[in-house]
C-alpha cells in the first residue's frame, strides 16, 4: 500500500494514539471518557469538525439519564447541565384547527418522560468535553476528519484531517495548512446521523448487506424566549397529525426549558412521497396551530437549526465493527424513534466500545475486530429497549391511524414483547413519486413574527463557511439536477433542504441550472439522504465551518 502520509501538497505529520474518536458528541466523548476511566495512561484523541465542542450538536432534547448515571454516578454534584426535570407530559393529535389530548394513562411508556430532563444537548456535550479534557483526553475542535487511513492488511489505522486553506480552484492559498494523520490502534466513528466517513466504511466492508434499508427523519428546531405567563417549566408536549398528511410519518414537539425558553420543532420522516413537500415550510405551518402558537406569540425566536436523525431501528442496524474500529450512537443507528431519544444510546454504546477497546489493548491487540462490543450491546439494557421498539417506525410509516393503533397494541398492551418483526423495504430516496403523480402544496408567506423564511433562519444558526473553498456538496453528475430531478420531480432539492442551499436559476439562455449555496449548509445531511438519484454526496468542509449553535 502506498505511503498515506504523502499527499499532492506535501508529506503530512502523524501522531500515534491508542484510540482516536471522530466526533465530539455525547457518544464520542463518552467513549473517550470511559477509556480514560478504565486506563488513565491510554492516549486518546477526539476530533470535532465544529468550531468548538457542541457547535454542531442539535437535538430536541429530552434526555434519559440512565447511561449518564453509569458514566458519572455523581453527575449532579459535578454540575452536569441537566437542570430541568420533566414535570408534565402532554400528547396531542392535531387537525388543522383542533387538538385532542390523549389521557396520560393511555400513553405507552415510550411516550412518558417521568425521570427525564429537558436539556440543551449542545451544553451537555460541552460539559462532557470538559470532563474528558480533565481526564487527559486530547480534543481538537475545528479539525474535520476527511479520510479513513488503512494499513497493508486493509484494516482501519486512523484518520487524516482535511487540509486548510484550499481555494475553490483546488489549489493552496496563502492560508494553506496541511492536514495531519492520526494513527490509532482502534478508531471509533461517532459522526452522528449519516456520517460521511461512516458511509464509506459501510460500503468498503459491506456492513449493511444483511440489514434493512436505513430510514431517516429530518428534525427542524427553533429556540424561543417567551413570556413568563406562557411558560410552564418542565412541560413536554408531543403531537402527531397536522400539518402533515396522515400518510406522512412525523410529529412535533414543544419543550419548556429554564429561563423562559421553549424549544419547538417538527420531525418529518424522509420517506415522504410528495416531491412538493417542504419540511421547513411544514414546520413553519406547525407553529401557527392554536395549540402551539399560544406558547410562542409575543415571544422572540433566538436560534434555529436542523439535523437528520437515524430512525430505522434494530432491523436497519449495520454490522457495528470492522477491522480496526467501530460505529456508535446515531452513526450506527442506535436511536429509539418511539421515544425520540438517542443521547442515552450514544453514551451507552460509547461506554461499551470503550470496554471492548481496553480489553483488546490489555491483550496487546490492535487494528482487529472488537467482537466483544456488539456482543455486549446485544446483552445490554439498551438493546432490550431498542428491540421492544423495533416495529415503531415501520407501523407509523403505514399511516397515522393504523400506525397509532398498532403501536398502542404493541407498546401499551404487550409491552413491546411481540412475536413478529416488520421490515423496511425501501430506502428513503426510493419513496419519492414523480411530480406528475403528486399534488403541489401551496405554503403561506412568512409573517416575520411567528413564521420566517429560510435565510433569516440560517442567519440565526450562526452558519459560516470559508467562502474560498471547494464546495462540500458534490455532484456525481452535474447534468442530473436539471435532466432528471427538475424534469421528473420538479426539483425537490430546493424544498427538502431546510437552509436554502439549492435553487434553480435560469442562465443567460433561460435554461435552468442548479445553483448550490454551500455557505448556507447547516450540515443536516438531508440532501445526501433524500436526493432521489443519490447524486449528491456530502463531504466534510474545512474544519470550523458550518453552524455554531449556542445552546441547541
Amino acid at each position: 500500500m502506498a505511503d498515506q502520509s504523502i499527499t499532492p501538497f506535501g508529506t503530512r505529520e502523524s501522531i500515534d494514539y491508542d484510540g482516536v474518536i471522530v466526533g465530539a458528541g455525547p457518544g464520542g466523548l463518552a467513549t473517550a471518557i470511559h477509556l480514560k476511566q478504565q486506563q488513565p495512561d491510554l492516549s486518546v484523541c477526539v476530533l470535532e469538525k465544529g468550531a468548538e465542542v457542541g457547535a454542531h450538536i442539535l437535538s430536541g432534547a429530552v434526555m434519559d439519564p440512565r447511561a449518564l448515571n453509569e458514566l458519572f454516578p455523581d453527575w449532579q454534584a459535578m454540575g452536569a447541565p441537566l437542570h430541568t426535570p420533566v414535570s408534565e407530559d402532554r400528547f396531542l393529535f392535531l387537525t388543522q384547527k383542533n387538538a385532542f389530548r390523549v389521557p396520560n394513562w393511555l400513553l405507552p411508556d415510550c411516550f412518558q418522560n417521568h425521570g427525564n430532563y429537558i436539556v440543551s444537548l449542545a451544553n451537555v456535550a460541552r460539559w462532557l468535553g470538559e470532563q474528558a479534557q480533565a481526564l487527559g483526553v486530547d480534543i481538537f475542535p475545528g479539525f474535520a476528519a476527511t479520510e479513513v487511513l488503512y494499513n497493508e492488511q486493509g484494516a482501519v489505522m486512523g484518520v487524516a484531517t482535511g487540509n486548510m486553506g484550499i481555494g475553490k480552484n483546488e489549489q493552496p492559498t496563502a492560508h494553506f495548512q496541511l492536514g495531519m494523520a492520526l494513527h490509532a490502534k482502534y478508531t471509533v466513528f461517532a459522526e452522528g446521523s449519516r456520517g460521511h466517513l461512516g458511509q464509506q466504511l459501510l460500503a468498503k466492508y459491506r456492513l449493511n448487506q444483511h440489514s434493512d434499508p436505513q430510514s431517516y427523519g429530518l428534525g427542524i428546531k427553533e429556540l424561543w424566549e417567551v413570556s413568563p405567563t406562557q411558560h410552564h417549566l418542565g412541560l413536554v408536549m408531543h403531537s402527531a397529525g397536522w400539518p402533515l398528511s396522515t400518510d406522512t410519518y412525523g410529529g412535533g414537539f414543544l419543550y419548556h426549558l429554564a429561563d423562559n425558553q421553549v424549544a419547538v420543532g417538527l420531525v418529518v420522516g424522509l420517506a415522504y412521497k410528495n416531491p412538493y413537500l417542504s419540511p421547513y415550510e411544514e414546520f413553519q405551518r406547525y407553529k401557527t396551530h392554536p395549540a402551539i402558537r399560544c406558547f410562542l406569540e409575543g415571544g422572540k425566536r433566538i436560534s434555529y437549526g436542523a439535523r437528520a436523525i437515524t430512525a430505522g431501528g434494530v432491523t436497519s442496524l449495520p454490522k457495528l465493527i470492522f477491522p480496526g474500529g467501530a460505529l456508535i450512537g446515531c452513526e450506527a443507528g442506535l436511536l429509539n424513534a418511539a421515544r425520540i431519544k438517542g443521547s442515552h444510546a450514544a453514551i451507552k454504546s460509547g461506554m461499551l466500545v470503550a470496554q471492548s477497546i481496553v480489553s483488546a489493548l490489555l491483550a496487546e491487540r490492535a487494528n482487529d475486530l472488537l467482537c466483544t462490543y456488539p456482543q455486549a450491546l446485544q446483552q445490554s439494557w439498551l438493546f432490550d429497549e431498542l428491540y421492544r421498539a423495533r416495529n415503531f417506525k415501520q407501523w407509523m410509516s403505514k399511516g397515522l391511524w393504523l400506525g397509532t393503533t398498532m403501536v398502542g397494541i404493541e407498546q401499551k398492551i404487550m409491552g413491546g414483547k411481540i412475536p413478529w418483526t416488520l421490515h423496511h423495504r425501501q430506502a428513503d430516496h426510493q419513496c419519492m413519486k414523480p411530480a406528475a403523480e403528486s399534488t403541489p402544496i401551496v405554503y403561506p408567506k412568512p409573517d416575520g413574527k411567528l413564521t420566517f423564511d429560510r435565510l433569516s433562519s440560517v442567519f440565526i444558526s450562526n452558519t459560516n463557511h470559508e467562502e474560498n473553498q471547494p464546495s462540500h456538496l458534490t455532484l456525481k453528475d452535474a447534468t442530473i439536477p436539471t435532466r432528471v430531478n427538475l424534469a421528473l420531480y420538479a426539483g425537490p432539492e430546493q424544498r427538502y433542504c431546510p437552509a436554502g442551499v439549492y435553487e434553480f436559476i435560469k442562465d443567460e439562455n433561460h435554461i435552468d441550472q442548479l445553483h448550490i449555496n454551500a455557505q448556507n449548509c447547516v450540515h443536516c445531511k438531508t440532501c445526501d439522504i433524500k436526493d432521489p438519484t443519490q447524486n449528491i454526496v456530502w463531504v466534510a468542509p474545512e474544519g470550523g465551518g458550518g453552524p455554531r449553535y449556542p445552546g441547541m
